[in-house]
């Protein structure tokens, strides 16, 4: 397993001192692209191809949060690269050893200048070395969505337009700022002990998306990213205490 050392920054910080679930994915998205760097097939490698590696699916089981100031242990392995998908699991754990999170990811490698799914080249496959799956509850990757009603009587927040803050080196909205959108549509205070999140489609600088939330269980809700014709960017369940 790769792994890198940190220490929860203020900056990655919640209201209560506690590392905020944006900050945790980006600890782990921050973990394979080192891992992709110190192997010589990192961002400028998959640029010089117009390839780039896309976020499906993320699932991410929490057992406690980092506080502020403590020491964590990021660690990812993939487990699986085929075709032109590959799985990849993620972890955080404390200096101790005791393990924070634990998360299950899927990634499509894409050619960006004609936006289709491109076959992983030898050379990429030849330089990872593949993990066993973590021992955790794997979850369906895809996200039952009920029906259009459901979300009539739902919290919404204003549209967002998508700023040039959004974007990253892909020139496309950053995952994890669908989290963050996604997640301020929720009552405040509660503690996420999962989030799974399906990516269905790219935004773009000025896209325009509409989050809406429906609570379908007790300690479940789900979050819509939708464009104004109504197909949705991502669609985001979280599960809370």
């Amino acid at each position: 397993m790769y792994t890198f050392e940190s220490r929860i920054r203020y900056s990655e910080i919640n209201e209560y001192e506690y590392l905020s679930m944006e900050g945790l994915i980006n600890y782990f998205q921050d973990c394979s692209t080192f891992q992709s760097e110190d192997l010589g097939i990192g961002i400028d490698y998959l640029k010089s191809m117009d390839l780039a590696w896309i976020v499906n699916y993320w699932q991410i089981d929490v057992n406690r949060y980092p506080r502020l100031g403590e020491r964590v242990v990021i660690g990812t392995s993939p487990y699986q690269l085929r075709g032109f998908m590959g799985l990849r699991n993620f972890m955080m754990e404390t200096a101790e050893g005791e393990r924070l999170v634990n998360a299950n990811s899927v990634w499509s490698l894409y050619n960006m200048k004609k936006m289709v799914p491109a076959r992983i080249l030898p050379e990429i496959l030849d330089k990872y070395v593949m993990g066993e799956p973590f021992d955790m509850e794997y979850t369906p990757r895809k996200i039952a969505v009920p029906g259009e009603e459901t979300f009539l009587s739902v919290r919404e927040r204003p549209v967002m337009t998508v700023q040039e803050h959004h974007l990253d080196t892909n020139h496309h909205v950053n995952n994890v700022q669908y989290v963050r959108l996604a997640l301020s549509t929720l009552p405040e205070g509660l503690t996420i002990r999962r989030l799974r999140i399906m990516y269905q489609k790219q935004a773009r600088l000025g896209d325009q998306m509409l989050p809406s939330a429906c609570q379908t269980g007790n300690q479940t809700w789900l979050i819509r990213l939708a464009g104004k014709d109504g197909s949705p960017y991502c669609i985001t369940e979280v599960t809370v205490l």
